[in-house]
């Protein structure tokens, strides 16, 4: 576990890893958390990275909404890792599978995740398969979206201080699904 099952370089000479594992135990200056709009993290993933991380990142989670508001797929909310080994959790929101135009809002979501870690200066993030679990998006198409998201944003040797990126999945059936979206 937590080692890199496929890996490639993008233009601009970032990395991008499938790595099966568990994205509270990565050490990268980020990783992302699947969010609701309002960054209640009540279950799933966003409750494993709360109670890993520590009541800090639940609290500057609710100062963020009350600063500015819920949070939308482009722009994602970030706090502290809290006791993480990463610096930063990135709070973005996927769709919902099932609320309409779901590929444009998770490509959204996960280019929102990247231009925020960019825009902390960072180098190294962890993103989940956003939208697979409680919000219910299909994991196979999810991985297509996800993986052309990440190959779009990284287009025409784009210039960030990102060195590496890491696709962390949790379970067999999603790293099957992103092996396959990877090597079509």
């Amino acid at each position: 576990m937590n080692t890199a099952d496929k890996q490639r370089v993008l233009p601009g000479g970032c990395t991008l890893q499938l790595v099966y594992g568990d994205i509270t135990t990565q050490a990268v200056d980020a990783i992302v958390n699947a969010a609701n709009q309002h960054l209640e993290h009540g279950g799933g993933l966003a409750r494993a990275i709360r109670e890993r991380g520590g009541p800090t990142i639940q609290q500057e989670s609710h100062a963020w909404v009350r600063a500015k508001g819920p949070v939308t797929h482009e722009s994602p909310a970030w706090t502290s890792g809290g006791e993480l080994p990463a610096k930063y959790v990135i709070h973005a929101v996927g769709p919902v599978w099932g609320s309409g135009d779901e590929d444009a809002r998770l490509a959204s979501a996960i280019t929102g995740a990247l231009r925020t870690a960019d825009e902390l200066g960072l180098a190294s993030i962890a993103l989940p398969a956003i939208s697979t679990g409680i919000f219910g998006f299909p994991v196979n198409r999810a991985a297509k979206v996800i993986l052309d998201a990440i190959r779009d944003f990284f287009q025409d040797d784009r210039q960030t201080s990102l060195k590496l990126v890491r696709i962390v999945l949790f379970d067999d059936a999603a790293l099957r699904a992103f092996v396959k979206a990877w090597d079509e």
